[in-house]
């Protein structure tokens, strides 16, 4: 009997190293193929044929050649746009564009991170049922085309279910990347008792950034202890770095490397809208971030030593067996 086949969709280097840690759960029972994110029609076409799209995780920008690098870093199997066999089984990170291969075949769609707050953009989507995708990633979720949404926490639940998703599309399995942040203490980041910045590609993705200001307020909130920035991989380096110089003079400025480890390194982290925000917290840091702290608590990934991959595997298999999935299966874990 031929084996079942299911393709993994990636996007950010967050996003496809999330579904490669589903798929090595999967890959001794099923044939797994991946592919970049992708889209249809017009869509396509201006991701295809123009730079517009750079900045996002479909055009050809940073987050392509991340992605394309990383698969072939793992010898992953390709199949662009999923278009050389049919599958059984879709998975992707996001929902803002849903590709026409996966509107009548089943998907499970995983949380990749935090969700952009819910600004003017996202009402106008809301409610003129505009295109998701204009209000990022605060619209994540709101296809309701998948079969199974698979989120960080039970607090994450309660927030997809206060924005309209159907509570029995919704299950707690932790995500990859962010559910085992225990691990990253042990590291090899040189730095120690520091100060981290961690930016944001805000302006890159059009939303609104001033940048000097919050620049100096992380110069207050430092006073005196050193200090590290790590920018966005999306963002403009050149103008990022001289930004910085200028506000904050003299700083090690990285634009690669683990920020996990830095953070783990670090005594206090300052970050604008990034799920990072979770790591610092999960690690007992002191952390100052545009969003309200009590709330990222709420929120906080599960921290289940790791085991995100294969609960979400675990759904998969439910789907392609035909089986119902139980919303609470996996709450409890070993630490």
């Amino acid at each position: 009997m031929a084996r079942k086949k299911i393709l993994f969709i990636g996007g950010s280097l967050n996003m496809t190293r999330m579904t490669h840690a589903v798929a090595r759960h999967l890959q001794d029972e099923f044939d797994c193929w991946f592919t970049p994110y992708y889209s249809d029609g017009l869509y396509n076409f201006v991701a295809t044929h123009t730079r517009l799209t750079d900045f996002t995780v479909l055009g050809g920008g940073n987050f392509r050649r991340q992605t394309d690098a990383y698969l072939r870093e793992h010898d992953l199997p390709v199949d662009y746009r999923g278009e050389a066999r049919e599958y059984d089984l879709y998975v992707t990170t996001t929902d803002l564009l849903v590709p026409r291969n996966l509107r009548d075949r089943p998907f499970i769609l995983i949380q990749e991170g935090m969700t952009d707050p819910e600004g003017f953009m996202y009402h106008m989507v809301r409610w003129f049922r505009l295109p998701r995708f204009l209000a990022s990633t605060s619209t994540n979720g709101l296809s309701h085309q998948y079969r199974y949404f698979c989120v960080a926490s039970a607090g994450y639940r309660d927030f997809f279910i206060r924005k309209g998703v159907r509570p029995e599309k919704l299950v707690v399995t932790g995500i990859p990347n962010f559910d085992n942040i225990a691990a990253v203490r042990h590291n090899d980041f040189l730095h120690r008792n520091y100060v981290l910045v961690a930016t944001s590609d805000a302006r890159e993705t059009y939303k609104f950034d001033n940048r000097k200001k919050f620049l100096r307020r992380a110069v207050e909130i430092a006073a005196g202890p050193p200090m590290i920035f790590k920018l966005h991989p999306n963002e403009k380096f050149d103008r990022a770095r001289r930004e910085i110089r200028e506000v904050v003079g003299d700083v090690p400025i990285y634009t690669d490397g683990n920020i996990d480890h830095m953070i783990a390194n670090c005594d206090a982290l300052i970050c604008q809208y990034s799920t990072v925000v979770y790591v610092g917290l999960a690690l007992g840091k002191e952390v100052h971030s545009y969003f309200d702290l009590e709330m990222l608590k709420r929120l906080m990934p599960m921290q289940n030593g790791g085991a995100s991959g294969g609960n979400i595997a675990q759904v998969c298999r439910h789907i392609l067996l035909g089986e119902p999935v139980n919303w609470e299966e996996f709450l409890v874990q070993p630490a």
